[in-house]
């Protein structure tokens, strides 16, 4: 015969809750030479349609496109990627040509980002991790 303790309902809830949860990447891609928003917030162009793929070790991991606001997102399952790891081994890029939203901008090169943690979301139990770019960069070839 075993006994078996009942499970308080917070240790329930903490551990729904780490199993439960998602890892969000999302962002807003401005048409500039550095994929960012102009100083002092002056009116910017959005970037839509540009492919924007999230590399781990050189892999591409997964991929979102902008929508016509220029904003992407990008949804993680937390077993699977690692939150120090995505901080440190993984990086946002653009590989569709600047050109493609300016056409004084260069047709050669992709913006380049690496990430950080902008905060949790509780949702009900899903737990929700919220990283951003830390700011795009221009790489040419």
């Amino acid at each position: 015969m075993a006994l078996v303790a009942p499970m308080a309902e917070p240790q329930l809830g903490g551990l729904i809750s780490g199993l439960l949860g998602l890892i969000k990447i999302q962002g807003t891609l401005f048409c500039t030479v550095d994929g960012n928003m102009g100083v002092n917030g002056t009116a910017t162009p959005v970037f839509p349609n540009a492919l924007v793929q999230l590399q781990c070790g050189g892999n591409v991991v997964s991929s979102s496109t902008t929508n016509g606001s220029g904003i992407f997102s990008i949804l993680l399952d937390p077993l699977q990627f690692l939150l120090p790891s995505l901080l440190n081994n993984c990086n946002l890029a653009v590989r569709t040509p600047l050109s493609n939203c300016n056409a004084t901008l260069p047709s050669v090169g992709g913006l380049f980002s690496s990430l950080k943690v902008l905060g949790n979301t509780l949702v009900g139990l899903l737990n929700i991790t919220n990283l951003v770019p830390t700011g795009f960069g221009l790489l040419q070839p």
